[in-house]
């Protein structure tokens, strides 16, 4: 009955979520529950087992997607920055770590084509183990979080030319496999021009097409074609998949769609990853490994120490402070599961006595960093020297002050919610706005607010706009289901924060209150005031400040209220009423090279100029506009119309 590939699949599923219950309550990492698993249910083991050809397809997937939402929080920009440092320490470890075993293996006698091989494995770490332990322990945005996970990433792209390599290293000569490697470069540099040139040009207009048929299902099957067609083509020209989606995230990564594609795929990464690591675990031989258990260990406490080291040497040699240093240094010890993948391919390399002893040891390795890991920092107190703080010492995440903390959240971008953005901007109040309308988006978000598409009514989304350092959470949008859930996520997340709703009327105010809203305020341009009242007071603005700043939009006739963008499937009740444009400058565009002030606006208003992503209040007069400028138009529509239609005539 066993052999019945539906018995088997239910007999995986029964024993997985067995044994995760059970190590969750006791606060143990959920990937060595699923290595367990796999070690259970393996041939090699007694008991029943499953075919692991059944698992082993499919589990290539989860490294797929685990090195997409990688690439998705790791953008161009991010990186160019962070360039000298990933370059030169990426290279610097990966290549030490790989040179330093090479050489003391081959010192015990061993084999140089065996000792490069044992040294390739050595030098990767787990970005799974890292990421999701970081992530538990809220510190994946930290300095020592950020800096390891870009490392264990570049090491992840390393890989790629081991993966060439290794294979022939058992009958190639150096000149072939110098012509391979050269070779896999060269088909890794056109994958980054094709994945990234192509994915700039096309994926940000086709999301905005897909998100604006409103339709979950069919995002999320964008995600998924959008993820495996980037893995597809660098499958094809020889390299991994993951590095496909990888460079197909890093694009994503830079649009007002990371929020909401990162949640999309999350549900796939995670039960991807828990088959990857449980065909890892059925590789386990028992009988091989248990009489050289002692070899393990000793492997283990020398990769694990030397790592260490070597990331600690490279760190201070660049200046950064000894806590950086060890904690970087502890979390990149582990062993990782691009070195299993190194480990696959050695076959004709290794023999079986070794394979074995390096599938024990790094996935002891795997169980061990967790525990340094989860203590870096005291363990990098311990043996850090006692010194000031200084540029590059970190800190716990309660002690950091990261962009986004004491900031306010809005969750709708409609009339409502561009009511509150423009008073938080004019206060010079961070916030982060989310909306679930494409158009509304992109209009916003290339005006240069601080716009994404994702559903602030789930966790993920709320975790990532940084609800657990917020003040204020705004509910803006009329969802009564999406609203509930939203408070029900935010007010687990942080308790503390300040939550305000918005509702068309009061039929629901005890369900709204009694799930955790502090103030629920109906709807209508009054309602909008009072919101806005109360956000600001929220804030610490003083009474006195409020009331004047309320008096004066009375005065003006609700100027910021009526400052919106419109989307293309609500559009005003008037044509006459006033609302906000973005007007891109092109390089043909007549008003290039001119100066604000002398600009035929006519009877439309300049709110603000976004050059090179920053936003400008009230520009200069005498600001002379540059190509890609996006001037923020204030007026009535006609009036919007007819000074496009003049300036596209003229150019």
């Amino acid at each position: 009955m066993f052999t019945d590939p539906f018995f088997q699949l239910l007999s995986l599923l029964s024993l997985t979520v067995t044994i995760i219950l059970l190590f969750q309550r006791f606060h143990l990492p959920a990937s060595i529950a699923y290595l367990l698993v796999g070690i259970l249910l393996s041939p090699n083991t007694v008991g029943p087992s499953v075919d692991d050809n059944l698992i082993s397809h499919i589990a290539e997937f989860g490294i797929v997607f685990l090195l997409f939402t990688i690439g998705l929080n790791f953008t161009m920009p991010q990186i160019y920055a962070m360039r000298h440092t990933i370059l030169g320490l990426g290279m610097g470890q990966v290549g030490l770590t790989t040179l330093v075993v090479t050489l003391l293996l081959m010192a015990f006698g061993l084999n140089p084509a065996v000792a490069f091989v044992l040294g390739a494995i050595a030098a990767q770490s787990s970005t799974t183990v890292i990421s999701k332990q970081l992530t538990e322990q809220g510190e994946s945005n930290s300095h020592h979080g950020r800096l390891s996970l870009s490392l264990s990433v570049f090491q992840d792209i390393t890989a790629v030319p081991f993966i060439v390599v290794i294979p022939v290293l058992g009958t190639a000569v150096a000149s072939e496999i110098a012509g391979s490697l050269g070779f896999a470069v060269a088909k890794a540099a056109l994958a980054v021009v094709l994945v990234i040139g192509v994915g700039r040009l096309l994926f940000r207009p086709f999301f905005h097409l897909v998100a604006s048929k409103k339709s979950a299902e069919l995002f999320t099957l964008t995600v998924l074609l959008v993820c495996l067609l980037a893995g597809f083509a660098t499958e094809q020209l020889g390299l991994s998949m993951a590095f496909g989606a990888f460079l197909a995230g890093m694009v994503l990564g830079d649009t007002e769609f990371r929020h909401q594609v990162e949640s999309t795929i999350r549900p796939f990464r995670d039960v991807l990853l828990g088959l990857f690591f449980i065909s890892v675990g059925m590789l386990v031989d028992p009988a091989a490994i248990l009489p050289q258990w002692h070899w393990i260990v000793l492997a283990t406490l020398f990769m694990l120490v030397l790592k260490t080291l070597l990331v600690l040497f490279l760190l201070r040699r660049k200046g950064m402070a000894w806590q950086l240093s060890w904690r970087t240094g502890l979390i990149l010890a582990v062993g990782g599961e691009f070195g299993l993948a190194l480990l696959a391919l050695s076959g004709d390399v290794l023999p079986a006595m070794y394979q074995q002893i390096t599938l024990g040891t790094v996935l002891l390795s795997m169980v061990l960093a967790t525990v340094l890991i989860k203590f870096n920092l005291q363990i990098a107190r311990k043996l850090s020297p006692k010194e000031k703080t200084s540029v590059g010492e970190d800190v716990p995440l309660a002690e950091q002050a990261p962009q986004l903390q004491n900031h306010v959240i809005i969750a709708g971008y409609g009339r409502i919610g561009q009511i509150l953005g423009n008073f938080l901007e004019a206060e010079k109040i961070l916030f982060q706005a989310v909306d679930m309308d494409a158009s509304l988006v992109k209009q916003a978000s290339t005006a240069g607010e601080p716009v994404f598409y994702a559903d602030a009514a789930d966790a993920t989304v709320l975790k990532a706009l940084g609800i657990e350092q917020a003040r204020l959470l705004l509910i803006a949008h009329d969802d009564l289901p999406s609203a509930l859930q939203s408070l029900y996520f935010a007010k687990q997340l942080n308790p503390h924060c300040t939550v305000l709703v918005r509702t068309r009327d009061d039929s629901h105010l005890d369900a709204l209150r009694a799930a955790g809203a502090d103030e629920v305020i109906p709807e209508t341009l009054e309602a909008g005031m009072m919101m806005v009242s109360q956000a600001l007071l929220s804030l610490k603005v003083s009474p006195t400040r409020v009331a004047l700043l309320i008096a004066q939009q009375r005065k003006q006739r609700y100027q910021l209220l009526h400052q919106l963008f419109h989307s293309e499937q609500q559009q005003p009740e008037s044509t006459e009423l006033p609302q906000l444009y973005p007007l891109t400058l092109t390089p043909e565009h007549p008003w290039i090279g001119q100066q604000i002030a002398e600009l035929p606006l006519q009877q439309v208003q300049l709110q603000a100029l976004v050059r090179a992503q920053q936003r400008q209040l009230n520009p200069a007069s005498d600001t002379v506009l540059q190509v890609e400028d996006v001037l923020v138009l204030f007026g009535d529509l006609p009036q919007i119309e007819k000074i496009t239609a003049l300036t596209v005539s003229a150019g």
